[in-house]
């Protein structure tokens, strides 16, 4: 994909986004990602358990909801957030206040150091990004040895995901693909040495990518 579809792409989520911002929480929009909720949040824990201070980065944080969540449940990490759309990020400033940072930038082009995080996730995303292997690279670099990116993404069986892939050449949202489990291994084994990848549901999954020590 050359830049100026990527761009277009980006720019077709950023307006999407920007607009379903004020009920994203509540609304059939924000369900799926919502479904998603307990199982990033269970795996971002496990990756850090042991750990006094994790450093965690939450990749399309959107309204900072599940971000919340993790600051629950990982009492003493350190966060920061990013978000392509600029309600969106509002509106996780507003939901996080000082617990967080908060950056309006692509998750292909982090303004982080090299081994900045202990782990990070992306929720629901994943499939917007047009370079994907280019996230996944972005996210393996600022990760510190050992540490575990987490992404939970729509999925589904090879014939209803032929048709959502033909159907997404055509979206309005920025959707780029829904990923087999093959090609999800693939795309985070380029960059980190294990990945693990689990079934939610019919229509989700997670997986797990470990950076060597």
């Amino acid at each position: 994909m050359d830049e100026k579809d990527a761009e277009l792409l980006r720019s077709r989520s950023r307006a999407a986004f920007d607009a379903q911002a004020p009920t994203y929480d509540e609304s059939m929009q924000g369900e799926h990602a919502r479904r998603l909720y307990p199982h990033v949040l269970a795996e971002v824990a496990r990756a850090v358990a042991g750990r006094p201070a994790p450093r965690l980065l939450d990749l399309g944080c959107g309204t900072g909801a599940l971000a919340e969540l993790v600051l629950e449940g990982v009492p003493g990490a350190s966060l920061s957030c990013v978000d392509l759309s600029p309600r969106m990020a509002e509106a996780a400033r507003a939901r996080l206040g000082g617990r967080a940072e908060v950056l309006l930038c692509d998750a292909e082009r982090l303004p982080f150091r090299d081994g900045s995080f202990d782990a990070a996730w992306c929720n629901d995303s994943f499939h917007h990004y047009p370079d994907p292997e280019r996230a996944a690279f972005q996210a393996w670099r600022v990760l510190a040895p050992g540490g575990a990116l987490v992404v939970g993404d729509a999925w589904q069986p090879a014939p209803a995901r032929a048709i959502m892939n033909a159907w997404m050449a055509h979206s309005r949202e920025g959707d780029v693909r829904i990923y087999s489990e093959a090609e999800m291994r693939r795309i985070l084994g380029t960059w980190f040495s294990d990945v693990a990848w689990l079934r939610v549901g019919q229509t989700a999954c997670v997986a797990v990518a470990r950076k060597g020590a």
